[in-house]
């Protein structure tokens, strides 16, 4: 083919497509599938799965069940754990500061972890199940970390009650001039509970030791309470509270019904509060419950009420016995015959005018013969007949068997406010032997009147005192009886009350200590020091012993009687006497 044709060609071709363009028909659109439509996928949010709150409320009820009264409430005392360490090594923990360690000692084997690092160191005390006792000074910080190992599941953990002051006080023994060896890891701990752990870690951790971590002295306790008004809580028992006083305006919220009162406590929770129990060791476990339940001003009185009371701080409801009866004893007429007088004194009284006689004997005895004109309210029921005596001014003379009941009538009724009673010295035995009538039956009922108005406190435990005398002898012991307890090994020890005059002339029991009775107060180092030591105490005709006896008792002997009829019956009845 020409290149000219090819020329031609090209053109017509070029023509045709150009014609075509123009008006021709549309080519036919391409088909485009529908496409489904895909929705986009639901991404669901992870289910975030929260670990459950602490039920504080429910713990605490559990710690507080687990701690019953008839345990120490979780705590034991000096003597007792004592004995427990000549028996057999103990776990003990110090948890006090190493300064203090360093000044005052230790107890001989105890470990010291400070109680803001204890639970930090878990892997230094024992396994779940074994026994571990905590002490401090005081005994508060020791509750707290009781408290805390306990709820950590710790079974076996106790207290030292009063802490080293409770130690020291009974006599025993700190170690000096060194510290214990570096507590070393001999566990592995079991933390069941991650959140528990956390809350108790961080109070123990951030306890203030600047302000005695939590914690008020005695002594700093008055101003305290002036500068902060505070909302004061005891948390003792009833029975503690009825004994032995407690602080003016205190709440009284029981340490056992304590978790279902708070009710009573102020709605702020940023409300001062002042925790107080006997020694320390509840008070620490409800301020801990407080604080961590978010009340944020709550302070323990160091020391607790027994702190309180040796600071000489007033008590309501509560009377210092000890201090009340040695005044009493030391200043005891001897001219007077210590508050006695004889039955010829009486005899002659009853001849010039009527007296109002109290013969404080049991009906029984009564009937046998009484001294006319006299009326009978047995020494149980003595103080609950106060309106059928006269005016706290008027004469009153008591009479029982032998004076030993009669003196101790007398003191209560003169510890109460009566200032003219006497006993009969040698009682209706006495009176017999002299020969002076009685009269047989019973005396015509007594005539009620007024009963005066007496310092409650004090009516509450001498009543309490003279109602439970024991129905054995009321707390009195026949010379038969002593002579043969004496050279056993039960022997008592043996306290004679008499004048040295009287121990010259008449004599005395072998093995007695003399201490006349108005000197008895300044002379208590003589006495046995173990309080419950069989005591047996004796004057002329019972009417001193009883008094001594009384004195003896208020300061905490637990097992004192008064010779019967004293040295006078002692030796009519022909028993050894040692000149």
């Amino acid at each position: 083919m020409s290149k000219k044709f090819q020329f031609l060609f090209a053109l017509v071709l070029l023509f045709s497509l150009v014609l075509s363009a123009c008006g021709g028909a549309a080519p036919e659109a391409p088909v485009v599938e529908e496409q489904p439509v895909v929705e986009a996928p639901v991404v669901e949010e992870p289910v975030v799965v929260e670990a459950p709150a602490l039920d504080l409320p429910a713990l605490f009820t559990d710690f507080w069940a687990s701690i019953p009264a008839d345990k120490g409430y979780g705590s034991i005392g000096a003597a007792k754990l004592n004995e427990q360490l000549a028996e057999k090594p103990v776990f003990m923990v110090d948890v006090r500061e190493p300064a203090e360690l360093e000044a005052n000692g230790y107890i001989e084997g105890a470990v010291n972890i400070p109680v803001r690092s204890l639970l930090q160191n878990l892997d230094k005390l024992p396994g779940l199940d074994e026994q571990i006792v905590i002490y401090c000074a005081s005994g508060h910080r020791g509750s707290m970390g009781m408290m805390a190992l306990r709820m950590l599941g710790y079974t076996n953990v106790i207290n030292l009650g009063g802490g080293t002051g409770a130690w020291t006080k009974a006599g025993l023994p700190l170690t000096t001039g060194s510290m214990p060896a570096e507590a070393a890891s001999i566990s592995t701990p079991i933390i069941a509970d991650e959140a528990l752990f956390t809350a108790l870690n961080d109070f123990l951790s951030n306890l203030p030791a600047d302000s005695g971590f939590y914690t008020v002295k005695a002594d700093k306790a008055t101003e305290f309470i002036i500068e902060k008004a505070p909302f004061i809580v005891d948390v003792r028992a009833q029975a503690e509270w009825d004994k032995d006083g407690y602080i003016e305006g205190a709440t009284h919220m029981p340490f056992a019904d304590f978790l279902t009162s708070l009710d009573q406590l102020p709605a702020e929770k940023d409300a001062p509060i002042l925790i107080y129990c006997a020694s320390g060791h509840r008070g620490g476990m409800a301020l801990m419950a407080l604080r961590l339940l978010g009340y944020t001003d709550v302070t323990n009185l160091n020391g607790g009420l027994n702190a309180w009371k040796a600071a000489q701080l007033p008590v309501m409801g509560w009377i210092d016995w000890p201090a009340t009866m040695a005044e009493f004893i030391a200043s005891l007429p001897a001219d007077q015959g210590f508050y006695s007088t004889s039955v010829a004194k009486v005899n002659e009284m009853l001849a010039e005018a009527p007296v109002f006689i109290v013969d404080v004997r049991e009906v029984s005895e009564v009937e046998a013969g009484y001294i006319e004109g006299s009326i009978n309210i047995p020494i149980r029921d003595l103080l609950k007949n106060l309106d059928k005596l006269p005016a706290q001014d008027q004469k009153i003379i008591i009479t029982c068997a032998s004076g030993h009941r009669g003196a101790l009538g007398m003191m209560a009724l003169r510890l109460l406010g009566y200032t003219d009673v006497v006993n009969i010295g040698g009682g209706i035995g006495a009176w017999k032997k002299a020969e002076l009538p009685l009269v047989e039956g019973v005396p015509a009922a007594p005539t009620a009147g007024t009963a005066p108005a007496v310092d409650v406190a004090r009516l509450a435990y001498l009543d309490a005192y003279l109602t439970n005398l024991p129905e054995a002898g009321f707390g009195s012991v026949k010379g038969a009886d002593l002579n043969l307890e004496i050279g056993t090994d039960t022997a008592p020890f043996i306290l004679d009350v008499r004048s040295q005059a009287e121990w010259d002339d008449k004599g005395h029991i072998e093995g007695a200590v003399l201490i006349p009775i108005i000197d008895l107060p300044a002379n208590l180092a003589q006495l046995p020091a173990d309080k419950a030591a069989p005591v047996v105490v004796l004057c002329a005709s019972g009417h001193r012993g009883a008094m001594a006896q009384m004195y003896l008792q208020a300061l905490g002997y637990t097992n004192v009687r008064n010779l019967g009829g004293g040295m006078n019956a002692w030796i009519a009845a022909e028993l050894p006497v040692v000149k």
